[in-house]
């Protein structure tokens, strides 16, 4: 079947409620200044406060889902699809909209008791602070994945949010076993990314946050030998050497275990990509001895608006480049160039 979508993204569809914030704010809540959480009971005040007294912006988000309008932004019309479950409500209604002005199609489940999930970002200087009551958001079923498989078997990639394995591990392993099943070729040689061809599916997960191979270890370990491309911050990256008795907080090394895990579609390498802010982007390729660094696009401190969704911006443009075919060197650029534009944006725009 010919490829109608060149990337496909499952996870949580958010409304992101932004506001700047403070430290009696994060200390009332019990938040940390630059973290991603998910919310308990003692948090849900924290919204309709951001709401109400701190002039909060409403933003489509979730962190696949910003994934997919970077990639969006930097592909032909109609060329990525966003899976993931909302509810019936206005808020919903805000996500289509803005997900049509960038012109990301999206295949929404509409739950009919939960509302749509919502992310409180409280921002204190360049720290974003995220806190995420996932509601519909948690409501997924792999029923509504498999009632609209045409879509996968359109799409010439996957990209699935690690924050999904908090919701339908099913859903993610779906995509997963398609890809290693429909392999056709191998998108790597000796010396690094060779491209990819019209039939090429790979699987590309991202880690998302600390807790997610601290707290989501087994589900997380479930994927891993799916992973065609595994994508994440130092922050996670280190977080994942700790829950799996890595001995070691070297990036580097980090990278090289990723790449190197069994890996169940043996026809192409695995390549790990784990990116540390303004410090190079390390990659590690499976097989191989050498890691690659990439210097990241310098920006000013006077330019930076907000962070918020600047790792979802790189994904977006590296896998943007992925399902292009384009070399490894220019996927790198392109998730660089994208996340630096970003970073000049409010929100995850």
């Amino acid at each position: 079947m010919p490829a109608t979508y060149e990337l496909l993204c499952l996870e949580n569809p958010l409304l992101d409620i932004q506001a700047q914030g403070d430290e009696a704010l994060l200390e009332k809540y019990g938040l940390k200044p630059n973290d991603a959480i998910l919310a308990e009971e003692k948090h849900m005040g924290l919204y309709e406060e951001l709401m109400e007294g701190r002039d909060a912006k409403l933003l489509a988000g979730g962190a696949a889902q910003n994934t997919a309008r970077g990639a969006q932004y930097l592909l032909p019309p109609d060329s990525v699809i966003f899976i993931g479950c909302v509810g019936k409500d206005k808020y919903a209604e805000i996500l289509v909209e803005a997900n049509k002005k960038a012109g990301l199609k999206v295949n929404y489940r509409y739950d009919e008791e939960q509302p749509t999930g919502r992310c409180g970002v409280v921002i204190t200087g360049h720290n974003r602070s995220m806190c995420t009551d996932l509601a519909a958001a948690n409501c997924y079923k792999i029923e509504h994945l498999k009632e609209n498989w045409e879509l996968v078997e359109q799409s010439k990639a996957y990209y699935v949010g690690g924050y999904h394995l908090t919701v339908s591990v099913e859903a993610t392993l779906a995509l997963a076993k398609e890809a290693a099943k429909e392999n056709k070729v191998s998108c790597l040689d000796s010396t690094g990314f060779d491209g990819l061809t019209d039939v090429l599916q790979p699987f590309c997960l991202s880690l998302s946050a600390p807790f997610i191979p601290q707290f989501f270890k087994d589900p997380l370990d479930q994927t891993a030998p799916y992973w065609d491309y595994v994508v994440g911050n130092e922050t996670e990256a280190t977080s994942y050497a700790d829950s799996h008795d890595l001995k070691t907080h070297d990036i580097s090394a980090i990278a090289k275990h990723l790449a190197n895990l069994p890996k169940e579609n043996g026809k192409r390498k695995r390549i790990a990509i784990i990116t540390q802010g303004t410090d190079p982007t390390i990659i590690a390729v499976q097989g191989e001895s050498d890691v690659k660094t990439f210097p990241v696009h310098s920006i000013d401190k006077e330019e930076i608006v907000d962070t918020t969704g600047a790792g979802d911006a790189f994904a977006g443009g590296f896998f943007a480049g992925v399902a292009k075919g384009e070399k490894l060197e220019t996927c790198v650029d392109m998730g660089q160039w994208l996340a630096a534009l970003s970073l000049r944006e409010l929100g995850p725009s």
